[in-house]
């Protein structure tokens, strides 16, 4: 038997009716109100968050974190948060539970599309996308709106690539109505989680919105399937849907439900969507206020793209890029957190007790701000991600795309899809100073209000 006479778990302030509300709620979300509470934990290494009905226990240093990362002992478990992440995700590959049947199912069947061999056969779409969104800014009379439209060209990018289906984003003034009701159940994920439960009136009518919202995004998908399955076989593409519905589980010989499939669609358009879209944006904020980083670029993008089309071969060569990618990813992971759940009851870090699949989340955004592992670590510095620099850090105290066997499966797609836009972007315009980032209040990091002057750049420049 474990001995239970042992340090308690220390836990956030928190104040009658609305618990911890006032410690982690900032105008620009509660995720960096989190990260900036971890400094206070920052010696501990963990601290712990009560919410209505339940508990969030934070890791927020990269020692105690590599403790939680080992896969002979731990494993990724849905916490509070997550299971109101999974009303919206169902059983797909990111809110499945490990030991779940599906789960199992869905990854063995669609790893294959998403290793490193396939990305190519993405690309074209990618391209094609990307060429609508520099024709639409090259159009633009008037700063951009940039997060609204990294977002259409993320969807685009992901329905077009994996389900040979198209929303016309770029055709209409306003987001499409998926979106719309995409953001709005996201939000209430978020904020539901967090919020005090004063009225029974108001928590029903958040929860009617929340489930016609859930019920929106059904009615699009489920229309995309069926429409599959209607064509004749011979007619079908090569992409994710038709893999999906096609492709036995090699273990089992069982074909992935409608259902699942449905859940699956739903996770790619989540998760692939609006989190590429605030990297992207983010990242070209950074190099929107920086000139010289801007210039070395645009200089490297000439150079591999040698003044013809991108190819993918030439897009996984932009390493300058890339590190800009991956230093915002640093300081702003998309997925702000994940949760781990010890096998057999443990001692974390010798000194707290965590009982057999108790949820322990890995509060990304602040071990990858930890000053042990990362010097200076509000600065954005791209160049902490050169290869020679790279190699020297500890793996653990960098993780935004997850944990061992539950690392996300996009993770290449989403990566070769920014590097390309990025590339592209620095490469056809000149850009005026947004000023300084402030991020907006939504469950993905992005920032807030982001419209950016840009100018055609010039031959010469």
């Amino acid at each position: 038997m474990m001995d239970t006479a042992r340090e308690l778990i220390p836990q956030i302030p928190t104040w009658p009716v609305v618990g911890p509300l006032p410690f982690v709620l900032t105008r620009e979300g509660i995720v960096p109100g989190l990260t900036s509470m971890a400094e206070r934990f920052r010696r501990e290494g963990v601290f712990r968050v009560p919410l209505p009905g339940a508990d969030i226990t934070f890791v927020c240093n990269a020692a105690l974190a590599a403790e939680v990362m080992d896969d002979e002992r731990w494993e990724k478990v849905l916490d509070p948060f997550m299971l109101r992440v999974r009303l919206l995700g169902g059983d797909g590959l990111f809110t499945a539970h490990s030991d779940e049947a599906a789960w199992g199912a869905a990854h063995r069947v669609l790893a294959p599309a998403f290793a490193g061999s396939a990305m190519e056969r993405y690309f074209d779409a990618k391209l094609e996308v990307l060429n609508e969104l520099l024709d639409h800014w090259q159009r633009s009379e008037r700063p951009v709106d940039v997060v609204g439209d990294t977002i259409k060209l993320t969807l685009e990018t992901i329905s077009l690539a994996g389900f040979d289906h198209r929303f016309g984003t770029f055709d209409r003034p306003k987001l499409d109505p998926f979106l719309v009701a995409l953001a709005r159940g996201g939000q209430e994920v978020v904020h539901g989680a967090f919020r005090p439960r004063l009225s029974q009136w108001y928590e029903a009518h958040r929860q009617r919105a929340f489930e016609r919202d859930v019920g929106a995004l059904h009615h699009l998908v489920d229309p995309v399937i069926a429409g599959r399955r209607a064509m004749p076989r011979d007619a079908w593409p090569k992409d994710l849907l038709s893999r999906m519905l096609t492709s036995a589980d090699p273990k089992t010989g069982e074909l992935l439900s409608d259902a699942n499939v449905r859940y699956q669609i739903l996770t790619f358009l989540i998760a692939g969507h609006e989190t590429t879209a605030g990297l992207l944006a983010l990242a070209l904020h950074y190099v929107a206020r920086d000139r010289a980083l801007a210039a070395a670029l645009r200089a490297e993008v000439d150079e591999v793209f040698a003044g013809g089309t991108p190819t993918f071969a030439a897009v996984r060569s932009l390493e300058r890029v890339r590190c800009v990618l991956d230093e915002t990813l640093r300081l702003h992971p998309t997925l702000p957190f994940i949760s781990r759940g010890p096998k057999e009851d443990v001692l974390l870090g010798g000194r707290y007790t965590v009982r057999r699949g108790q949820p322990v989340a890995l509060l990304l955004s602040a071990i990858q701000r930890d000053p042990a592992v990362w010097p200076d670590p509000l600065r954005f510095d791209p160049e902490r991600f050169l290869p020679e620099r790279a190699r020297q850090r500890p793996a653990y105290a960098y993780k935004p795309f997850g944990v061992g066997r539950r690392t996300c499966l996009g993770r290449s797609f989403a990566l070769v899809e920014a590097t390309l836009a990025l590339g592209m972007i620095v490469q056809r315009f000149e850009f005026d100073d947004p000023g300084p980032l402030r991020l907006a209040l939504s469950p993905v990091p992005r920032p807030h209000a982001f419209r950016l002057g840009l100018r055609a750049r010039r031959p010469d420049a």
